[in-house]
């Protein structure tokens, strides 16, 4: 829905603190801080991803072309394929989890400077 309403002037918000401009944000991600930031993101998140897809990509392919392997019983009626399957699901908790506390203790401060540090400059 379209409204008449002319934007805010540049460098404010509607209730909120002033807003930095363009050309701040652009200058602050030319900033070593920015830099660091975004290689503490990247240093965790692609060898995670990484490791996590070519887990997946293992367990279909076993699945595929070892059905003698993924049919060996290990308990009852439980059998490796189910074992696996559901290491999947542990697995992808256990990356969200690892990134939930990484995001806590190494992203979140250095972010949060950068905020306060453009809001202030604003």
């Amino acid at each position: 829905m379209a409204t008449d309403a002319p934007p805010p002037p540049q460098g404010t918000s509607p209730g909120g603190p002033v807003q930095p401009t363009t050309e701040a944000f652009v200058a602050m991600q030319a900033s070593p801080d920015f830099a660091d930031l975004r290689r503490s993101h990247r240093s965790f998140a692609f060898p995670l991803t990484i490791a996590f897809v070519t887990w997946y990509l293992l367990y279909v392919l076993l699945c595929n072309y070892a059905g003698g392997f993924m049919a060996t019983k290990v308990a009852g009626n439980i059998n490796m394929a189910l074992v696996l399957g559901l290491a999947q699901f542990a697995t992808t908790f256990l990356i969200a989890w690892l990134y939930s506390r990484h995001a806590a203790t190494q992203l979140d401060p250095k972010a949060e400077a950068i905020k306060s540090r453009m809001e202030a400059d604003a």
